[in-house]
């Protein structure tokens, strides 16, 4: 059956830490608070930029020292991000193929946006995704299922028709939330612990293995 395909971006179809830690870390510099390491990022990673600030900055910090803090991380991200992102391995074979069959392809990030499109535009360039959509103002993230809802709507297919696939427990709660299949694949930012804990049945670890479940449904 040809379904819409709902993908995550960071941890799913981009390895994104080093760029992230990267601006992270240099927004925490510049306000003389404590950096992390790329291990500890990675857990912070998922929910937003908001969140992924909330989570880096010391236990107590004002809502003003957050807001500075996300300003400088977005500012150095905007600039910086090419550099500490690349395209997982079989990933745009994977899309090519995956589109050559029928499927429909989409992206539903918590990554703000405009940073959501640039990304997508940059790295998979040969790809024609049916939307794109990142964290927007006054819509909220997943696992809220609007954003998962809104792209069924607009590929034209009942919420039962269409599969999320990402690498966190974030994408698997949006995936039930709306009604939706869900495929988790463990080389993102989520082990496959946490995966099954949150409910995840269909895991794969690799891109030719997230073919052949979907080819075969």
């Amino acid at each position: 059956m040809k379904c819409g395909l709902i993908f995550d971006l960071d941890g799913t179809l981009v390895d994104s830490l080093n760029g992230i830690a990267a601006s992270l870390n240099h927004a925490l510099h510049e306000s003389n608070l404590p950096t992390h390491s790329h291990d500890a990022v990675r857990g912070f990673i998922g929910n937003g930029a908001r969140i992924l600030i909330e989570r880096g900055t010391p236990a107590g910090s004002t809502d003003i020292l957050i807001d500075v803090v996300e300003q400088a991380f977005k500012a150095h991200y905007d600039l910086h991000w090419p550099t500490g992102t690349i395209a997982y391995d079989g990933i745009t074979n994977l899309l090519e193929n995956l589109k050559s069959q029928g499927h429909q392809l989409a992206v539903l990030s918590n990554k703000p946006h405009p940073f959501t499109e640039a990304m997508v535009g940059r790295l998979f360039p040969t790809i024609r995704f049916a939307m794109v959509l990142g964290q927007r103002a006054g819509i909220p993230h997943k696992p809220d299922p609007t954003g998962a809802l809104e792209i069924a709507a607009t590929l034209g297919l009942a919420p039962a028709q269409c599969c999320v696939i990402g690498d966190s427990t974030m994408d698997i709660e949006t995936a039930f939330n709306a009604g939706m299949q869900a495929v988790a694949v463990t080389w993102g930012f989520h082990d496959r612990e946490r995966l099954i804990a949150a409910g995840a049945t269909s895991l794969a670890d690799d891109p030719a293995t997230l073919m052949t479940m979907i080819s075969s449904n």
